[in-house]
């Protein structure tokens, strides 16, 4: 009887799922809100849980941003689509893993995205190509710059 009586308790399910979800991996608290918007629990009920997780250290965005963006970093994505991925996810602040990098770095890593997707051919003479492999770096948040420095490097010059 008190089991059901404490499951029927909307603080004491928005704790027990914020819990489950911050067990599972790390969440922003914008998108713990969500989540539990999406389960109907109001939001004067699970923003005293969520202040309390953050003190107690189980909610912590910047924690989360250094997460992402490192995990992001090593599947080949560029400091611009991060950035963006992590405002969408309630972040605004740039983690330390992506702002630590230089713009050579940056460009180094557009390369290495080439190299894994597409080799490191010479590319100058067809535009198409050429073309794809921007757009293809571009969609993965390289800048301008950084895309340009990959598609113009050549397996001979390295």
């Amino acid at each position: 009887m008190v089991k059901d009586r404490k499951q029927e308790d909307p603080e004491y399910q928005a704790r027990a799922i914020a819990l489950r979800l911050l067990a599972r991996r790390e969440h922003s608290r914008y998108e713990l809100a969500l989540k539990l918007r999406q389960r109907k629990i109001e939001p004067a009920v699970f923003n005293p849980v969520l202040d309390d997780y953050e003190q107690e250290g189980w909610l912590d965005d910047s924690r989360f941003a250094d997460i992402y963006a490192r995990q992001r970093m090593e599947a080949g994505y560029g400091p611009l689509k991060i950035l963006a991925d992590l405002q969408q996810r309630g972040v605004n602040q740039a983690p330390e893993g992506v702002s630590a990098l230089t713009e050579e770095e940056w460009c180094l890593r557009a390369l290495q995205a080439r190299e894994k997707r597409f080799g490191l051919g010479n590319v100058e003479n067809d535009l198409p190509e050429k073309l794809r492999q921007t757009r293809f770096l571009a969609r993965r948040g390289f800048s301008a710059s950084q895309c340009d420095y990959a598609v113009r490097a050549r397996q001979e010059a390295l």
